[in-house]
C-alpha cells in the first residue's frame, strides 16, 4: 500500500512542486478523448442490466472523421465495450495502426465482480472498498488485452469517480496517465462524487518520482471575474440563480471542452481562454453513446447528430488557427519527461 510521502491522493488539490513542466517545444497540443461505454436511459436509476452497446459501430464513423483530420482518438473502454465483438472490429485495427489509443472507464455497476450493492454512492468506483475497485479494475484490464489486443497505461474514473486508493492501484498496474480529473467541477454534493473545483487545467504529478501523470479534462473560466472562478463559483452556487446570471452577463463562466451540452462559439471562446493561459494540453471529451441518434440528451435527432459533427469540424478548424496541433499519449508523457 502506498502511503502519503509516496503518492498523492487524487482527490487532494496539488502543490507547487507537482506541477509537471512539459517540454517547451511540445505545446499547445490537444487531446480528443472519449468514454467509451454502454448506453442507457440518462434520466433513469443506475442498473446492472438496462443498458445495451448498440451504438458501438457508429465509432466507425467517429474513427474515420478523426484520420481524416489527423487525429487520434483516446478510446476510454469499458466492461461492455472491452467485451463487445462489434467494438473490438473498430477499436483493435486502428489501435494496432497507431491511429487510436485506448485507454481504461470503468463503470462499477456493470464491472464484475458484482460484490457491491447498486447506488448512486458506489457508482464512483473510488467510494468502493480498496480492494473491490482493484479486482474490478484488473478485471478490465485483463479484458482489454485480451479483447482489444492493447495494453492500457490511461485511466479515467466513470463520473470522474477516482478515490483515495486510486492512483495507489494505478501505480501498481504499471499506468502512466490518470485523467479523472474534471477541473473546476464539484461533484460531492448529494452523491458522494470528489471535488475537483480547486483544481488546476495543467497536468500535475501524482508521485515524487514522476511517473504517474494527471492529465486534467480541461474546463476554463472566462469572464472578467475569471481569475477568482475556483473560488467565487462555488461560493455563488449558494446563491439560487447567480451563476446563470454571472455567465448571462459574461462575468463568470465554467466552460468545459465538450460538444455535449456546450455550443461552438463558447468552446471557442474556451479555446482562446485556454491558449491565453497558456494551457500546455487541451483535453476534449465526450460519451460514445452521443454517437448515435437517442441515447444521450444532447443528441436526439439526425439534426443534432449533423451540429456534433459541424461542432468538430469548427473547434478543429479554430484549433488550427491558433497553432493547437493533435496529440498522441506517447507525445504527452515524451514532453512530460524531457521537460
Amino acid at each position: 500500500m502506498h502511503g502519503k510521502m509516496d503518492l498523492s491522493n487524487i482527490l487532494d488539490r496539488p502543490g507547487p512542486d507537482r506541477m509537471a513542466a512539459l517540454d517547451p517545444d511540445f505545446g499547445p497540443r490537444f487531446l480528443v478523448t472519449i468514454d467509451t461505454e454502454e448506453e442507457c436511459d440518462w434520466a433513469a436509476p443506475i442498473s446492472r442490466d438496462n443498458h445495451g452497446v448498440t451504438a458501438a459501430p457508429r465509432m466507425a464513423e467517429f474513427q474515420q472523421f478523426c484520420e481524416a483530420h489527423g487525429v487520434v482518438p483516446l478510446w476510454l473502454v469499458d466492461w461492455p465495450i472491452a467485451n463487445s465483438a462489434q467494438a473490438a472490429e473498430i477499436l483493435r485495427p486502428a489501435a494496432v495502426a497507431g491511429k487510436a489509443e485506448i485507454g481504461l472507464h470503468l463503470h462499477p455497476w456493470v464491472n464484475p465482480p458484482f460484490d457491491e450493492q447498486v447506488s448512486q454512492f458506489n457508482s464512483y468506483a473510488g467510494n468502493l472498498p480498496e480492494a473491490l475497485e482493484r479486482e474490478k479494475f484488473v478485471r478490465l484490464h485483463q479484458a482489454i488485452e485480451a479483447n482489444l489486443g492493447v495494453s492500457p497505461v490511461v485511466y479515467r474514473a466513470g463520473r470522474y469517480g477516482a478515490g483515495p486508493a486510486t492512483a495507489g492501484l494505478l501505480k501498481d498496474m504499471g499506468y502512466a496517465i490518470d485523467t479523472s480529473v474534471c477541473a473546476h467541477f464539484d461533484y460531492s454534493d448529494g452523491d458522494g462524487g470528489p471535488d475537483y473545483h480547486a483544481h488546476p487545467l495543467t497536468p500535475y504529478w501524482l508521485d515524487p518520482q514522476a511517473s504517474l501523470l494527471e492529465l486534467p479534462v480541461t474546463t476554463v473560466f472566462t469572464g472578467l471575474l475569471r481569475r477568482l472562478g475556483p473560488k467565487l463559483l462555488p461560493l455563488a452556487a449558494r446563491v439560487p440563480k447567480l451563476p446563470g446570471v454571472l455567465a448571462r452577463t459574461r462575468l463568470l463562466e465554467r466552460i468545459p471542452l465538450t460538444p455535449e451540452g456546450m455550443p461552438v462559439r463558447d468552446a471557442l471562446r474556451a479555446i482562446d481562454a485556454a491558449v491565453a493561459q497558456r494551457a500546455p494540453v487541451l483535453v476534449f471529451s465526450f460519451h460514445s453513446p452521443s454517437l448515435e441518434v437517442g441515447h444521450t440528451p444532447y443528441v436526439r435527432s439526425q439534426a443534432q447528430l449533423a451540429r456534433f459533427y459541424d461542432w468538430w469540424e469548427q473547434v478543429l478548424g479554430h484549433l488550427s488557427k491558433h497553432n493547437v496541433t493533435p496529440a498522441t499519449v506517447a507525445e504527452v508523457l515524451r514532453a512530460a519527461h524531457l521537460a
